[in-house]
């Protein structure tokens, strides 16, 4: 009885940290390394169906360098709260990929004929030739299970696959390998039904690849990273057809400031908005190769060219009042006394906290939803060298107090709960001012 209890208790706190560990704001996966999300519309929710970076060991990959054994699938309603579906392809269940090559690379998945098809790359075993191989795992629900097809697709050799389905109906498929090809795809999903073409016309000099295709407004978009100098940066085609020709139009978004090597990335429309989801190294600033996924608003402009997108930590999606507002994750931040920094460098998967060190210090959280409830108090982790005031505004640092909370000194975190004094309503930007004169730190913010 004690055993069954256990495994019970065990079981639900593993599906809490399945569902608590992506919780709105960038990243959108808090409890390991994702990168190159494909994004999908699926019924009402977005999936995201990332590589996972693990951190290689003797044996296992090759230290210093990717290393990938699988792959998780996230889903949200309101691209606030992603719960995480679990494994759905490991290496070692591939039919055809070498069950110890860890280089299960960036995926595809797109929904067909009631089935959804998984497309990945992965070192395939040597009768089917070296490098690169691209297969396929077929699932009833888009969480799977997925089951993988027994051979790699046919002439077809390379990295990062990308699916598109155009207005008429035929299916495309999109790789890299020096180049960027594209072909038909037949019917079954599973074979190609026609020769690969090269897309000619794109910088002829630095690595491209990662290639992702949508339509919009009868304009066909190639975008893809491309090593202009150093690192990689996502740029972008405009053609008149799937297969093109394309005519190079700009950058989407550029190089990683702190100089994370690669970008991935994919662009979805839902309710009118477009987004677009890549990655970054935030959890591990010091090694590009552990990455996690991050996601913006995208814009286009009146003749169809998109605005350049700058990476941003507050994100997508909106936040619940009730929950942690992480406002480490801000939207903007005062030029002096306020910044971030990690809870604990030996454990960067903790977050991150923000330190208020001069009065008047502020850092700016949009898109809290309020509701129509109406909120008593307020609940704030913090750690300070002093006693100290934090004021809560909305609409902007001087608009109506929502509350002031007094802190104590104290080595160590403490969850001060003070009273609301104005209860907002509906979706607001909420602004934390600091009133002290000594060094404050905050983890989150709740109301209740």
């Amino acid at each position: 009885m004690k055993d069954i209890l256990y495994k019970k208790i065990l079981a639900t706190g593993i599906m809490m940290l399945m569902v608590l560990g992506a919780i709105a704001q960038n990243p959108l996966i808090r409890n390991m390394y994702s990168a190159d999300p494909s994004a999908r519309v699926f019924g009402d929710s977005v999936y995201v169906y990332p590589s996972h970076d693990i951190l290689a060991t003797p044996g296992h990959g090759r230290v210093g360098w990717f290393c990938m054994e699988d792959y998780h699938v996230y889903a949200s309603k309101d691209l606030a709260d992603w719960k995480d579906h679990g494994v759905i392809v490991t290496q070692t269940s591939v039919p055809w990929a070498k069950p110890d090559g860890y280089s299960m690379w960036a995926p595809d998945c797109i929904y067909r004929n009631g089935k959804y098809y998984f497309y990945f790359p992965a070192t395939p075993d040597s009768i089917y030739g070296r490098g690169f191989a691209i297969g396929v795992a077929v699932a009833d629900k888009p969480g799977g299970p997925f089951m993988p097809q027994p051979t790699p697709i046919k002439k077809v050799h390379g990295i990062d696959p990308n699916v598109f389905i155009d207005k008429d109906g035929q299916a495309y498929l999109y790789w890299s390998q020096g180049n960027i090809y594209g072909a038909k795809l037949q019917d079954n999903m599973l074979e190609l039904a026609s020769d690969p073409v090269i897309f000619q016309d794109l910088p002829n000099k630095g690595l491209k690849e990662g290639p992702y295709v949508f339509e919009r407004n009868g304009l066909y978009y190639l975008t893809f990273p491309h090593v202009e100098n150093k690192t990689e940066r996502l740029e972008y085609a405009i053609g008149n057809s799937p297969l093109g020709p394309f005519k190079m139009t700009g950058v989407i978004m550029d190089e990683s400031a702190s100089g994370c090597w690669t970008n991935h990335h994919s662009v979805i429309q839902l309710k009118n908005q477009w987004y677009l989801f890549y990655h970054h190294n935030d959890y591990s600033p010091r090694f590009d190769k552990a990455r996690s996924i991050m996601a913006d608003s995208l814009v286009f402009n009146a003749d169809g060219t998109i605005k350049k997108v700058t990476p941003t930590l507050r994100g997508i999606g909106i936040t619940s009042a009730a929950s942690d507002i992480q406002v480490d994750r801000y939207t903007a931040i005062s030029d002096r006394g306020a910044s971030i920094a990690f809870l604990d460098t030996a454990d960067r998967f903790k977050g991150w906290k923000a330190d208020f060190t001069e009065a008047g210090a502020w850092v700016q959280y949009n898109s809290v939803d309020f509701g129509k409830k109406s909120f008593r108090s307020v609940r704030v982790k913090v750690m300070g060298e002093g006693a100290n005031t934090l004021e809560l505004h909305s609409g902007s640092i001087t608009g109506p107090l929502i509350a002031r909370v007094n802190t104590i000194k104290s080595g160590e975190w403490n969850m001060i709960k003070a009273p609301v004094s104005t209860s907002p309503s509906g979706v607001q930007n909420i602004f934390v001012v600091f009133r002290g004169d000594t060094p404050l730190s905050v983890d989150w913010i709740k109301f209740e």
